[in-house]
């Protein structure tokens, strides 16, 4: 009988005995292959077992954000930042809950921290751009697509985003060459803005 246990225990579903960590590997597997749902339950299950895994919450607020849930995704970015305050990606994502939320100040300063953190944060700076697009910035709007054209030159929608930007701020002329620069790199869209903005005398 003593045999018959120990043969039924270690035939019997192992996964109260599985990691946080092993959890989180699956999920972050499953999430790649965006079977979001099946990911959910093992960064759950992740966090259930460790309560101070600041990966499964950062990537179970990722999972909240695709399902539009977003006071919820912003609650999980929260815990993840706590939890490791030098996690650029969960600022950025929060940043983008906050920008969804019409919330640009806020949205900024998630950037800001993001690209502190990450200098090289070609979204971050993207980002920020849009946002302080939204209070009118114009000026460090138009610095933040300057920044990424320095780390990448050839960054397509650094140059449509300026574009418009500069458009917007008065600076036609400028803004026109950015809009040919973006279309010439492939955005076909940077082409109707020429049409409808563009095609008048420059002085």
């Amino acid at each position: 009988m003593k045999t018959l246990i120990i043969i039924l225990l270690a035939l019997a579903p192992t996964w109260n005995n599985t990691s946080s960590q092993a959890y989180t590997d699956e999920g972050i597997k499953l999430f790649e292959q965006r079977n979001y749902i099946d990911a959910l339950i093992n960064f759950n299950k992740a966090i259930e077992l460790d309560s101070s895994n600041y990966k499964a919450f950062h990537m179970r607020g990722s999972i909240k954000r695709i399902y539009e849930d977003q006071h919820g995704a912003m609650q999980d970015f929260n815990r993840a930042i706590d939890l490791n305050p030098d996690l650029f990606e969960a600022y950025f994502e929060r940043g983008n809950i906050k920008f969804v939320l019409q919330d640009y100040y806020g949205a900024i300063a998630d950037y800001s921290q993001t690209i502190r953190l990450n200098e090289y944060h070609v979204k971050a700076y993207y980002k920020r751009g849009q946002a302080k697009q939204q209070l009118e910035a114009y000026t460090d709007a138009i610095n933040d697509c300057t920044k990424i054209l320095e780390i990448n030159s050839n960054n397509v929608d650094a140059y449509y985003l300026r574009g418009i930007l500069r458009i917007e701020h008065g600076q036609l002329e400028q803004g026109c060459l950015d809009l040919s620069k973006a279309g010439e790199l492939g955005d076909i869209k940077a082409y109707q803005e020429i049409k409808d903005k563009c095609n008048v005398r420059f002085d």
